[in-house]
Order: C-alpha cells, then structure tokens, then sequence
C-alpha cells in the first residue's frame, strides 16, 4: 500500500460521507454493475484468518440471500474451539508489537481503510442488499457509516495520544497517558454487519489492541470482505483474526478465555446480559477484570404530541418503524400520540404504511427488502398474531408475496403499556400505537420500559420539548425528527437500562473504552 497523500496529524476536520444519490442515471447504473459483480462471485468459499493463517474446516456455513433463500452468497468455514484459543493465544502473542506501534500511523492504517471503503463503496452496497437484505438507500448508508468510522476514530486517537495537560505541583512533571487493553473479541450483529463491525473493530485497533472478530452467522460473506479490506489498507494481519462459526461453539470460548481483555458487543439483550455473565467470571491465570461494551437492543417510542405538524409525524413514525424493515435497534416500535390527534394520526399513517413496496432489495422501487431469515419471519408473524389479540389492527398484518423472507409493513392500533407487543422487542416491521391522555401521560408510556435506546418527541410547544429532555430516559433523544439515522459525531450511540452500556460509540468518548489512564509523576529538581 502506498504510503499516505496527508500525515494523519495534518487531517483536515471531520466530515460525514455523503451519500450517493441513486435517483441519477450514473449513479443507477454503477450500482447495477456492482450487483451483477457481487453476484457473479455467489457460492464463494472462504476461509478463516488467524492472524494471518488462512484454515479451512470440515464443517462449513453457507450464508443465504434473504430475498431469495435458493441463493447461496457464501460458504463459510466453521469455526472450533482450538481455533478460538489458537486466535486468542495469537493475538496475545502479538500485542505488544502492536501496542508499541506509535498511535499516528495506526491512525494511518484508518485513513488507507477509509479509501479502500470509499473505492470499493458499490460493491459493499452490493453484498449488503444480497446477503443482509438491504435496500439500495439502506446500504449506502451501512457503507457510508463505516467509512466514516474510520476517519472520525482516526482523528478521535490523534487527539487521545495528546491528552490535556495535568495541574503541574511545584518540583513535578504530571502527564497521563493512555494504554491500550489487550485482547479483545467483536462480536457485531447481522442488521448492520459493516458499519457497527468497523466502528468496533476500528475502535480497537487503533488504541492498540489485538483484536478476534466473530461475525454474525447471517453474514458472514460481507465480514470476509471487511478482513481482505484491512488486508489491503496494510494492517497487519496478526492484528486481527476473524473466525466465523456458532455462538456456543466457540462464542464462549472467547469471551471465557483468561487471555481476553474486553469483549465488545451488539446484539439482542439476552446474548449480551450472557457475555456480561461470563466475562465477570475470572478463570485460573486471568489477571484482570473483564470490560464489557455492549449495546444491546431496544423498544424505542415516538411520543406525537396534539401541538405537531401532524404530517411531519406521521413520516417520522412512517421511516423510523419500517426502515430496513424494523430491524434497527433504534426502530420505532411504539408510537404514543396524544388523544386528541389519535384518529387522525391512525387514518393518515395507515394510508401511508400500506402504500409501502415490498419486495427483493436488489430492486431499487421496493422501500423494504426481506427479515434476516426464516426464524426471524416466523417470529415477527407470531408476534403479530399475538398482536391482533392485544390490539386493533390497522394495516398489515401478514407476510407479502415472493420467495424470501418478506412481511407487510404492520401497525396495530389501542395496545395496552402491559401487551407483550408493547414491552419486547419484536425487531421486524411492527408497529404499536398506543393513546396517551396528554403529555405526561405519553412521558410516563415512554418510560414504561425496560429499555432505553432510543426516543422522538414531535411537539411545537417548547416547554414539552424541555420537559423531554429531562424526563424522557433513553440515550439518544431527537425533538421533531425520526429516531433512526445515528450520524457518527453528531449523534453519539448508545443506550440505558438493558439497551447496554451507553458506549456512545461515533462520539468523543468511545475510545476511552479501549483504554487504560496511567498517571505518571516524576520529581524534578
């Protein structure tokens, strides 16, 4: 790789991705080429990276189109539990090289991943809509999200390698300076299996830790991808193993491993309250306490209010329940509305969600693309059954036509705060809409959660505005806008309660994470 046109230390200030406009006629065209690329390599094997060490495995995974299930994207080797041991013991064995390594030029190895993201940037639109079921919009933003990941963590590690200056005592020089951990394990999720895998794994290598990926079984092809991209931007290939396979085959393993510093996770809540469990324990030889950063799901509710541009709204419930299909853990999945708009909310909302498109995602008119597999479409529709029980339903309700995992855009109306619908977390296009007899009330069915992720107010009254940021208790609030779209810098993630740890991954303080502060104070004469 060829060395860097601009010294890290001489970057110009962040700046988000922009997003490519697919409604011009280049732009369509360069994506289609792209997919007609990704497809062309289908039924692909490829194999685990520890460290640099290419294994295969007599047991393999195939990774499935969603929108058309009789399509294998990739062939996947699965991984043991000696291979487990063997990335972690790897990784150990090489952190100290790579913690010695000085923090400008693995922000460096950031700015080449950047650009070879940014090169490649269709081709990862490509394998997200075939093997995560992304619509074209929806993957543009998962690539463009990871592509800012590195440039905001690039320049995030700069600054950390010159922390502000201590209080300085008569006859002491006073520094802090900040440590990498160790070894630490990945473990993303499948709904946005490049941009959260890059933010995490990016996070980590650039404060100098030895890092062990475990991807998602649904998607696994597009973190294959990922590895061959760092490969390209120059990291060293012992800095990072990625090794696919079952959770409790070889998940346990890692986060169990008396070598493994911290574990970083997102994920539904019950997987990451077990990781939680298992890091805590401290086997023979482990020498220290385990972190944890977890993010973990969530119930999100949009509270519209009688004092709202109605409209505005509606579209704000409309994109954050039914975008990529409900399977964001910042989705809408409850609104509350005021009961003095409650009618009108539920006529112009039902109008809008069944005008909805449903269908592949490789065909850019669908709005919403297919659920993650077959387990998750069985799941959400008997949610919904469950649903027509505890509520009314006003539009959808069953799956949609075709061959893969698609489910109409559902909206069940007068759900008690005690439904089942109403307190878990469904994660596929279903929304609940409950009456509140007026603000505060729609507070407290707000609050009336164990999670604590994400939340919109739409109200004109700046006073409820207030009263939300206040008393409205999730970790990312958003005042007359939907509840998805996290930009990285602006809007820092992560939530309360058992949505995780509030890591506020993309803000000023995630790095911290990965980090230990030493303070060191020398006597001078």
């Amino acid at each position: 790789m060829s060395a860097i046109a601009t010294p890290p230390s001489q970057l110009a200030p962040f700046a988000n991705e922009p997003y490519t406009d697919f409604t011009r006629p280049e732009n369509a065209e360069a994506m289609r080429t792209a997919l007609n690329k990704v497809r062309s390599q289908f039924g692909k094997e490829y194999d685990l990276l520890i460290a640099g060490d290419r294994r295969k495995s007599a047991s393999k995974l195939q990774s499935l189109n969603p929108s058309n299930p009789s399509e294998v994207v990739g062939v996947h080797q699965k991984g043991s539990e000696q291979d487990a041991r063997d990335a972690i013991e790897a990784a150990y064995t090489y952190f100290p090289e790579w913690a010695a390594v000085d923090m400008q030029q693995r922000a460096g190895y950031l700015i080449r991943l950047a650009r070879v993201l940014r090169d490649r940037k269709y081709e990862f639109d490509a394998w997200l809509v075939f093997e995560a079921g992304k619509t074209w919009v929806e993957a543009e933003a998962d690539v463009s999200e990871a592509i800012d990941f590195c440039e905001y963590y690039a320049r995030q590690a700069l600054d950390l390698a010159n922390p502000e200056p201590l209080v300085q005592l008569s006859g002491e020089r006073g520094e802090l300076t900040y440590l990498p951990l160790g070894v630490g394990v990945i473990i993303p999720p499948w709904n946005f299996p490049l941009a959260i895998l890059v933010g995490m794994t990016t996070a980590a290598l650039v404060t100098g830790n030895t890092v062990v990926i475990k991807p998602s079984s649904d998607t696994p092809t597009i973190a294959a991808q990922f590895a061959e991209a760092m490969l390209k931007a120059g990291i060293p290939p012992r800095a990072f193993s990625l090794l696919v396979g079952s959770g409790a085959v070889i998940g346990d393993t890692l986060v169990s491993h008396p070598k493994t510093r911290f574990i970083s996770f997102t994920g539904s809540r019950d997987v990451g309250l077990r990781i939680n469990e298992l890091a805590a324990k401290t086997p023979r030889g482990q020498r220290w306490i385990k972190r944890v950063v977890a993010e973990m799901g969530g119930k999100d509710a949009i509270i519209v209010d009688r004092e709202t541009d109605l409209d505005q709204a509606v579209l704000g419930v409309l994109y954050s329940a039914f975008g990529y299909q409900g399977q964001k853990c910042s989705a809408c999945s409850r609104a509350i509305v005021d009961a003095a708009v409650y009618d009108e909310f539920l006529d112009k909302l039902k109008t809008k969600a069944e005008a909805l498109t449903v269908g592949p995602s490789d065909e850019f008119q669908n709005y919403m693309g297919p659920v993650i597999n077959k387990r998750a479409k069985e799941s959400i529709l008997g949610y919904i059954e469950e649903g027509k029980k505890e509520g009314r339903l006003i539009a959808g309700g069953a799956p949609a036509d075709g061959e893969g995992y698609f489910v109409k855009p559902t909206v069940i109306a007068d759900v008690d705060s005690k439904a089942r619908i109403f307190q878990e977390e469904i994660f596929g296009p279903v929304l609940t809409v409950t009456k509140a007899e007026d603000f505060d009330h729609a507070l407290q069915l707000a609050n009336d959660s164990e999670y604590g992720l994400t939340g919109a107010v739409f109200t004109s009254n700046a006073a409820k505005a207030e009263k939300a940021k206040q008393q409205f208790f999730v970790g990312n609030l958003y005042i007359n806008r939907k509840c998805t779209g996290a930009m990285v810098g602006a809007h820092p993630f992560g939530g309360f309660n058992m949505s995780g740890t509030d890591s506020k991954a993309g803000g000023p303080d995630y790095l911290l994470q990965f980090v230990q502060a030493k303070s060191i104070a020398e006597k001078v004469s």
